[in-house]
């Protein structure tokens, strides 16, 4: 499944070849607690129609009359409207008014889409997993593309707006299996870049049949999160439940630059992998206690379903810095699934 913005993008792009007004609204900065974080997308169509939300819905209804009288006032013009900032809750009146939450604000980027050209290699260096910057003159409504960093962010000064569009946050699964599958099924709706490692060609064929947009990469697994490289917007997870491939993975992503790496197993079988790691490998105390194991968090799953929302309920935390271990309690369950 594709994110909630690329689907902005496409539905955009649609319109506008159709025949279309279009306008696109872009979170630019927010305070409070509002809904919706800095770069999120709404395009607005003539009639009314929209897709994507800037608020979760407190203030689009407002802003859709607003855009469309403009969209109307730009067609009996012969010059195109330009960009223009728009703000909702910069008082707390206001901000009761439109329903946002805890006197939360927004302010936002509204552009009317006159060339819709650069929306085509957008959404396809989007495809590729490239991570793209779109910059927007704010006095000519011109658009660029460029090539984006991983640490690249959303920069607006008045002048001109640059978004960052791609998966920022990269997933590596060691293992093909059917736990695997899920996880990367759940990932890919979170806009992670899924890769998959498997050297087990049978498993990673049926990934690749099921889920034809993770990237497998050939090769050993320790090898592959070597060369990656697995930087600090990367997570590794284990999940072949085969020491023999998990543990020379685990090697060298706990020496990485990950910012999480966890393994499938009991306690039991987590105690003993990092003996291990520590005996055979060397690693460090402090590099085994990065290690997440037993993955995820602690929600009795069951089902590769279950379990994947654990793993990435976990990888999420983590991300966003609010995640702490949480002792698990049953874990034979996930044993007996990979056994």
């Amino acid at each position: 499944m594709e994110s909630l913005d690329h689907s902005v993008l496409r539905d955009a792009l649609a319109w506008h070849s159709a025949g279309h007004r279009v306008s696109l609204v872009t979170v630019v900065q927010t305070w409070g607690s509002a809904p919706r974080p800095p770069g999120a997308l709404l395009a607005i169509r003539d009639d009314g129609m929209v897709s994507g939300s800037v608020s979760g819905g407190c203030v689009e209804d407002d802003l859709i009359a607003r855009v469309q009288a403009a969209l109307h006032r730009a067609e009996s013009k012969t010059a195109p409207s330009k960009p223009n900032v728009i703000a909702y809750g910069v008082t707390q009146e206001e901000a009761a008014r439109f329903g946002l939450p805890c006197g939360g604000s927004l302010r936002l980027v509204q552009e009317a889409l006159v060339d819709a050209s650069w929306l085509v290699p957008l959404l396809s260096r989007i495809a590729q997993h490239q991570l793209v910057a779109r910059t927007l003159d704010m006095a000519s409504g011109a658009v660029q593309l460029q090539d984006a960093t991983r640490e690249q962010a959303l920069q607006f000064d008045g002048a001109t707006l640059t978004t960052v569009f791609g998966p920022k946050w990269r997933l590596l699964l060691i293992g093909a299996g059917q736990i695997s599958r899920a996880v990367a099924q759940m990932a890919s709706l979170l806009d992670f870049e899924v890769l998959c490692c498997d050297p087990r060609e049978e498993y990673a064929a049926m990934l690749a049949t099921d889920l034809p947009t993770v990237r497998l990469i050939a090769g050993m697994p320790d090898d592959v999160v070597r060369e990656l490289p697995a930087d600090a917007h990367c997570a590794i997870v284990a999940l072949t439940h085969d020491p023999k491939l998990d543990d020379m993975a685990l090697l060298e992503a706990l020496r990485s630059d990950a910012f999480y790496v966890g393994a499938l197993g009991s306690r039991l079988n987590q105690h003993k992998r990092k003996q291990r790691l520590a005996e055979h490998f060397g690693l460090t105390a402090a590099e085994l206690a990065r290690l997440h194991g037993p993955v995820g968090l602690a929600l009795g799953a069951r089902t590769p379903g279950e379990i994947a929302l654990s793993i990435m309920a976990e990888i999420i935390g983590v991300k966003n810095g609010v995640a702490s271990p949480s002792p698990w309690g049953a874990v034979d369950t996930t044993e007996r699934l990979c056994t």
